[in-house]
């Protein structure tokens, strides 16, 4: 099990990198041609006043949803919240290091806050997967002594 979770993280991040750093084109610009976006969410701000809404949700969900399961890891390995909410930071500044240095990308301030809420939700997510698998495992998996000792 451990194993297939590993690959599957590993698989997990190598996709991160191709959707998010090394997109078509990003050798063509030149090292450190990226454009850095310090004003938070005002792009955001910027498509919801022309109503691209589509689009929006796409990049406010996806923001989410790619760091979950750097989150959810954390979670699987017996980490912490504030592990999990460090660990999509770093990741985040990586990438947005890398879309920066390689021109791959705009690095913006919201990128990071997303991402981070991103794998605390992924942490959240693990959770939830560890309290469910718990109640579904039944009480002769459990320890069958303690079924002998009730009576």
């Amino acid at each position: 099990m451990k194993r297939s979770l590993t690959l599957l993280f590993v698989l997990w991040f190598l996709i991160l990198l191709r959707v998010t750093v090394f997109r078509n084109g990003c050798f063509s610009h030149g090292l450190f041609s990226g454009r850095v976006e310090w004003d938070a969410f005002a792009y955001y701000a910027k498509l919801a006043r022309v109503g691209y809404w589509r689009y929006f949700t796409y990049l406010f969900v996806g923001n989410l949803i790619w760091f979950a399961p750097a989150g959810t890891l954390v979670r699987l390995r017996g980490g912490r919240l504030w592990q999990a909410a460090l660990a999509g930071f770093l990741l985040s500044v990586f990438v947005e290091t890398a879309q920066y240095v390689l021109g791959s990308g705009v690095s913006e301030l919201d990128d990071l806050i997303l991402n981070t809420c991103g794998a605390i939700l992924g942490f959240f997510a693990g959770c939830l997967w560890f309290g469910l698998r718990k109640n579904l495992i039944s009480p002769i998996d459990k320890n069958p002594h303690d079924i002998d000792n009730r009576r």
